[in-house]
């Protein structure tokens, strides 16, 4: 699975993009053998807050033909990764339902 990480507003250091490579790289066992492609956008929305910071993440997974999105905001940019990926986590085995309920009825 390939993670294309782009960002908006903040600077990508290292740690940050260990950390979305392993949240949303753990996906990959639920993936299985499909080769999925991930796009993973995190930032702020805007660089003029009132309430304080904002962060953002958005996640876009092709998988299947299907593309599977999921986006979140929060006050702090880990959490709102971390619910990126159970919103996700929840898509993907949904989808997974679907496929195998459809190869049993044939």
């Amino acid at each position: 699975m390939r993670i294309d990480i782009s960002t908006k507003n903040i600077t990508l250091n290292s740690a940050l993009e260990d950390f979305v490579a392993d949240k949303i790289g753990g996906l990959e066992h639920l993936i299985g053998n499909a080769d999925g492609e991930v796009r993973v956008e995190i930032g702020k929305p805007s660089k003029h807050h009132r309430s304080g910071d904002i962060f953002s993440a958005e996640v876009n997974l092709k998988l299947g033909g299907k593309l599977l999105r999921a986006t979140s905001s929060h006050e702090d940019l880990h959490s709102a990764i971390v619910s990126v990926k159970d919103d996700l986590q929840i898509q993907i085995k949904k989808f997974k339902e679907k496929m195998t309920e459809r190869r049993s009825r044939k």
